[in-house]
Protein backbone atom coordinates (compact mmCIF):
# COMPACT_ATOMS: atom_id res chain seq x y z
CA UNK A 1 0.00 0.00 0.00
CA UNK A 2 0.83 3.36 -0.42
CA UNK A 3 2.02 3.67 3.01
CA UNK A 4 5.37 2.24 2.49
CA UNK A 5 6.04 5.03 -0.29
CA UNK A 6 9.55 6.75 0.58
CA UNK A 7 10.87 10.21 -0.99
CA UNK A 8 12.94 8.34 -3.10
CA UNK A 9 10.55 5.61 -4.36
CA UNK A 10 10.27 4.97 -7.85
CA UNK A 11 7.30 6.48 -8.04
CA UNK A 12 8.88 9.71 -8.09
CA UNK A 13 10.69 9.30 -11.52
CA UNK A 14 7.51 8.70 -12.91
CA UNK A 15 7.83 11.80 -15.68
CA UNK A 16 5.30 14.33 -15.86
CA UNK A 17 3.99 13.01 -19.60
CA UNK A 18 3.15 9.84 -18.15
CA UNK A 19 1.21 11.29 -15.08
CA UNK A 20 -0.75 13.60 -17.66
CA UNK A 21 -1.84 10.52 -19.71
CA UNK A 22 -2.93 9.25 -16.95
CA UNK A 23 -5.11 11.85 -15.86
CA UNK A 24 -5.90 12.26 -19.30
CA UNK A 25 -7.17 8.99 -19.95
CA UNK A 26 -8.67 8.31 -16.18
CA UNK A 27 -10.81 11.74 -15.91
CA UNK A 28 -11.27 11.93 -20.01
CA UNK A 29 -9.60 15.25 -19.73
CA UNK A 30 -7.22 17.22 -22.08
CA UNK A 31 -3.99 18.61 -19.76
CA UNK A 32 -0.80 20.02 -21.15
CA UNK A 33 0.83 21.47 -18.57
CA UNK A 34 1.05 19.72 -14.60
CA UNK A 35 0.30 23.13 -13.51
CA UNK A 36 -3.14 22.90 -14.55
CA UNK A 37 -3.69 20.33 -12.26
CA UNK A 38 -3.02 23.48 -9.45
CA UNK A 39 -6.76 23.83 -8.51
CA UNK A 40 -6.88 20.12 -6.37
CA UNK A 41 -10.14 19.20 -8.48
CA UNK A 42 -8.44 16.65 -10.31
CA UNK A 43 -7.04 15.60 -7.12
CA UNK A 44 -10.36 15.17 -5.93
CA UNK A 45 -11.80 13.60 -8.85
CA UNK A 46 -9.13 10.95 -9.02
CA UNK A 47 -9.63 10.09 -5.27
CA UNK A 48 -13.47 9.86 -6.04
CA UNK A 49 -12.63 7.83 -8.95
CA UNK A 50 -10.72 5.23 -6.68
CA UNK A 51 -13.36 5.74 -4.05
CA UNK A 52 -16.42 6.29 -5.90
CA UNK A 53 -19.04 8.63 -3.51
CA UNK A 54 -16.35 8.95 -0.84
CA UNK A 55 -16.00 12.49 -2.11
CA UNK A 56 -18.71 15.32 -2.49
CA UNK A 57 -18.09 16.16 -5.97
CA UNK A 58 -20.66 19.11 -5.45
CA UNK A 59 -18.20 21.02 -3.47
CA UNK A 60 -15.50 20.53 -5.93
CA UNK A 61 -14.68 23.72 -8.25
CA UNK A 62 -13.18 22.74 -11.73
CA UNK A 63 -13.60 26.12 -12.81
CA UNK A 64 -11.66 27.59 -9.48
CA UNK A 65 -9.21 30.46 -11.07
CA UNK A 66 -8.30 32.07 -7.77
CA UNK A 67 -6.40 30.88 -4.94
CA UNK A 68 -9.14 31.11 -2.04
CA UNK A 69 -11.03 28.89 -4.22
CA UNK A 70 -8.51 26.32 -4.65
CA UNK A 71 -7.64 26.21 -1.42
CA UNK A 72 -11.16 25.14 -0.79
CA UNK A 73 -10.69 21.72 -3.12
CA UNK A 74 -7.94 21.57 -1.58
CA UNK A 75 -10.26 21.23 2.10
CA UNK A 76 -12.52 18.56 -0.06
CA UNK A 77 -9.43 16.64 -0.21
CA UNK A 78 -8.57 16.79 3.47
CA UNK A 79 -11.90 16.21 4.36
CA UNK A 80 -11.98 12.92 1.86
CA UNK A 81 -8.09 12.08 3.54
CA UNK A 82 -9.39 11.60 6.79
CA UNK A 83 -12.71 10.22 6.09
CA UNK A 84 -10.14 7.26 4.59
CA UNK A 85 -7.59 7.47 7.30
CA UNK A 86 -4.91 7.83 5.17
CA UNK A 87 -3.41 11.50 6.99
CA UNK A 88 -0.56 9.49 8.33
CA UNK A 89 0.11 8.22 4.61
CA UNK A 90 0.48 11.73 4.22
CA UNK A 91 2.52 12.78 6.85
CA UNK A 92 4.99 9.55 6.37
CA UNK A 93 5.05 9.97 2.98
CA UNK A 94 4.69 13.90 1.83
CA UNK A 95 5.87 15.47 4.71
CA UNK A 96 6.41 19.11 2.57
CA UNK A 97 2.63 18.87 1.55
CA UNK A 98 1.95 22.33 1.09
CA UNK A 99 -0.92 23.65 -0.47
CA UNK A 100 0.37 27.41 -0.54
CA UNK A 101 2.89 26.06 -2.87
CA UNK A 102 0.73 23.91 -4.79
CA UNK A 103 -1.98 26.10 -5.63
CA UNK A 104 0.48 28.75 -6.79
CA UNK A 105 0.97 26.19 -10.16
CA UNK A 106 4.68 25.06 -9.30
CA UNK A 107 5.37 22.55 -11.30
CA UNK A 108 7.78 20.13 -9.37
CA UNK A 109 5.51 20.63 -6.09
CA UNK A 110 2.95 19.55 -8.45
CA UNK A 111 3.78 16.94 -9.70
CA UNK A 112 5.71 15.21 -6.68
CA UNK A 113 2.28 15.62 -5.55
CA UNK A 114 0.65 13.59 -8.07
CA UNK A 115 3.18 11.27 -8.45
CA UNK A 116 2.36 10.52 -5.35
CA UNK A 117 -1.62 10.23 -5.82
CA UNK A 118 -0.81 8.26 -8.91
CA UNK A 119 1.10 5.14 -6.97
CA UNK A 120 -1.86 5.58 -4.23
CA UNK A 121 -4.21 5.24 -6.63
CA UNK A 122 -2.82 2.40 -8.24
CA UNK A 123 -2.20 0.78 -4.76
CA UNK A 124 -6.03 0.56 -4.40
CA UNK A 125 -7.63 -2.35 -6.08
CA UNK A 126 -4.50 -2.91 -8.83
CA UNK A 127 -5.50 0.40 -9.94
CA UNK A 128 -8.76 -1.33 -12.06
CA UNK A 129 -10.81 1.46 -12.71
CA UNK A 130 -14.64 1.05 -11.75
CA UNK A 131 -16.08 0.87 -15.76
CA UNK A 132 -19.22 1.89 -14.42
CA UNK A 133 -17.25 5.11 -13.29
CA UNK A 134 -18.14 8.40 -16.07
CA UNK A 135 -16.04 10.94 -14.87
CA UNK A 136 -17.70 13.98 -17.76
CA UNK A 137 -21.10 12.80 -15.75
CA UNK A 138 -19.54 13.17 -12.82
CA UNK A 139 -17.90 16.50 -12.99
CA UNK A 140 -21.10 18.08 -14.78
CA UNK A 141 -23.22 16.47 -12.29
CA UNK A 142 -21.32 17.90 -9.35
CA UNK A 143 -21.11 21.46 -11.48
CA UNK A 144 -24.64 21.44 -11.69
CA UNK A 145 -24.95 20.65 -8.12
CA UNK A 146 -22.75 23.02 -6.82
CA UNK A 147 -24.30 26.24 -9.42
CA UNK A 148 -27.73 25.82 -8.41
CA UNK A 149 -26.65 26.13 -4.61
CA UNK A 150 -24.18 29.04 -5.89
CA UNK A 151 -27.15 31.08 -7.49
CA UNK A 152 -29.97 30.41 -4.80
CA UNK A 153 -27.06 31.71 -2.35
CA UNK A 154 -26.42 34.01 -4.91
CA UNK A 155 -30.08 35.76 -5.40
CA UNK A 156 -30.36 36.01 -1.69
CA UNK A 157 -27.63 38.02 -1.43
CA UNK A 158 -28.56 40.17 -4.36
CA UNK A 159 -32.13 40.77 -2.98
CA UNK A 160 -30.26 41.92 0.48
CA UNK A 161 -28.44 43.96 -1.18
CA UNK A 162 -31.62 45.88 -3.71
CA UNK A 163 -33.09 46.31 -0.07
CA UNK A 164 -29.94 47.83 1.47
CA UNK A 165 -29.67 50.06 -1.65
CA UNK A 166 -32.80 51.07 -1.86
CA UNK A 167 -33.28 52.17 1.39
CA UNK A 168 -30.11 54.45 0.97
CA UNK A 169 -31.55 55.91 -2.41
CA UNK A 170 -29.09 54.12 -4.98
CA UNK A 171 -29.31 51.36 -7.10
CA UNK A 172 -26.32 49.32 -9.41
CA UNK A 173 -26.31 47.93 -12.12
CA UNK A 174 -24.03 44.65 -12.09
CA UNK A 175 -24.04 44.25 -15.51
CA UNK A 176 -23.26 47.36 -16.70
CA UNK A 177 -20.32 47.73 -14.42
CA UNK A 178 -19.03 44.07 -15.46
CA UNK A 179 -18.83 45.22 -19.56
CA UNK A 180 -17.18 49.00 -18.10
CA UNK A 181 -14.65 46.82 -16.32
CA UNK A 182 -13.94 44.39 -18.90
CA UNK A 183 -14.03 47.31 -21.64
CA UNK A 184 -11.09 49.43 -19.34
CA UNK A 185 -8.84 45.69 -19.41
CA UNK A 186 -9.74 45.79 -22.56
CA UNK A 187 -7.68 48.86 -23.60
CA UNK A 188 -5.25 48.50 -21.43
CA UNK A 189 -3.62 45.53 -22.49
CA UNK A 190 -4.10 46.42 -25.93
CA UNK A 191 -1.70 49.78 -25.18
CA UNK A 192 0.45 47.74 -22.78
CA UNK A 193 2.51 45.53 -25.05
CA UNK A 194 3.78 46.40 -28.34
CA UNK A 195 4.54 43.26 -31.25
CA UNK A 196 8.31 43.82 -30.14
CA UNK A 197 7.57 43.34 -26.33
CA UNK A 198 5.48 40.52 -27.19
CA UNK A 199 8.25 38.74 -29.23
CA UNK A 200 10.41 39.28 -26.07
CA UNK A 201 8.52 37.80 -23.58
CA UNK A 202 7.89 34.56 -25.92
CA UNK A 203 11.18 34.35 -26.23
CA UNK A 204 11.74 34.66 -22.37
CA UNK A 205 9.03 32.38 -21.59
CA UNK A 206 10.84 29.62 -24.11
CA UNK A 207 14.01 30.33 -22.57
CA UNK A 208 12.68 29.74 -19.22
CA UNK A 209 11.02 26.54 -20.31
CA UNK A 210 14.17 25.55 -21.75
CA UNK A 211 15.66 25.97 -18.14
CA UNK A 212 13.07 23.93 -16.19
CA UNK A 213 13.57 21.00 -18.62
CA UNK A 214 17.33 21.24 -17.99
CA UNK A 215 16.11 21.36 -14.54
CA UNK A 216 14.11 18.38 -14.38
CA UNK A 217 17.37 16.69 -16.09
CA UNK A 218 19.07 17.45 -13.52
CA UNK A 219 16.99 16.63 -10.98
CA UNK A 220 16.48 13.06 -12.44
CA UNK A 221 19.94 12.04 -12.78
CA UNK A 222 21.01 13.20 -9.74
CA UNK A 223 17.53 11.15 -8.44
CA UNK A 224 18.51 8.08 -9.63
CA UNK A 225 22.12 8.11 -8.18
CA UNK A 226 20.05 8.01 -4.75
CA UNK A 227 18.22 6.03 -5.89
CA UNK A 228 20.92 3.22 -6.23
CA UNK A 229 22.75 4.13 -3.46
CA UNK A 230 19.52 3.53 -1.49
CA UNK A 231 18.81 -0.01 -3.23
CA UNK A 232 22.88 -0.63 -2.41
CA UNK A 233 22.37 0.03 1.34
CA UNK A 234 19.33 -2.33 1.32
CA UNK A 235 21.33 -5.10 0.26
CA UNK A 236 20.90 -8.39 3.51
CA UNK A 237 24.69 -8.04 2.87
CA UNK A 238 25.34 -4.43 3.94
CA UNK A 239 22.17 -3.12 5.41
CA UNK A 240 22.93 -3.34 8.88
CA UNK A 241 26.49 -1.90 8.62
CA UNK A 242 27.35 1.34 10.64
CA UNK A 243 27.53 2.98 7.34
CA UNK A 244 24.77 2.10 5.04
CA UNK A 245 22.90 2.61 8.58
CA UNK A 246 24.21 6.50 8.91
CA UNK A 247 23.57 7.01 4.29
CA UNK A 248 19.76 6.16 5.25
CA UNK A 249 19.41 8.25 8.45
CA UNK A 250 20.39 10.79 5.55
CA UNK A 251 18.43 9.30 2.88
CA UNK A 252 15.56 9.28 4.99
CA UNK A 253 15.12 12.71 7.13
CA UNK A 254 12.62 14.97 6.92
CA UNK A 255 13.01 18.08 4.47
CA UNK A 256 12.80 20.57 7.35
CA UNK A 257 15.87 18.62 9.69
CA UNK A 258 18.75 20.40 9.36
CA UNK A 259 21.09 18.01 11.82
CA UNK A 260 20.43 14.59 9.30
CA UNK A 261 24.38 14.98 8.52
CA UNK A 262 25.24 15.33 12.18
CA UNK A 263 23.18 12.61 13.36
CA UNK A 264 24.77 10.50 10.65
CA UNK A 265 27.93 11.54 11.39
CA UNK A 266 27.27 10.76 15.63
CA UNK A 267 25.77 7.56 15.09
CA UNK A 268 28.79 6.54 12.67
CA UNK A 269 31.35 7.56 15.53
CA UNK A 270 29.68 5.38 18.07
CA UNK A 271 29.46 2.67 16.39
CA UNK A 272 33.02 2.60 15.21
CA UNK A 273 33.43 3.65 18.68
CA UNK A 274 31.52 0.15 19.95
CA UNK A 275 32.86 -1.94 18.19
CA UNK A 276 36.62 -1.05 18.65
CA UNK A 277 36.08 -1.10 22.86
CA UNK A 278 34.57 -4.92 21.58
CA UNK A 279 37.82 -5.53 20.12
CA UNK A 280 39.48 -4.32 22.66
CA UNK A 281 37.93 -6.27 25.58
CA UNK A 282 38.59 -9.43 23.29
CA UNK A 283 41.86 -8.92 23.50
Amino acid sequence: MASNIGMMDSAYFVGRNEILTWINNRLQLNLSRIEEAASGAVQCQLMDMTYPGVVPMHKVNFDAKTEYDMIQNYKVLQDVFNKLKIEKVLISTFRHLEVNRLVKGRPLDNLEFLQWLKRYCDSVNGGIMNENYNPSERRTKGGRDRNSRGSQKTTKSLQASNVHNSASGYTVDLNKMSGQKQGRGSAVVGEAYSSEEIQALSKEITDMNLSVDLLEKERDFYFAKLRDIEILCQTPELEDLPMAVAIKKILYAADTKESALEEAQEYLSEAIYTAETEVESEV
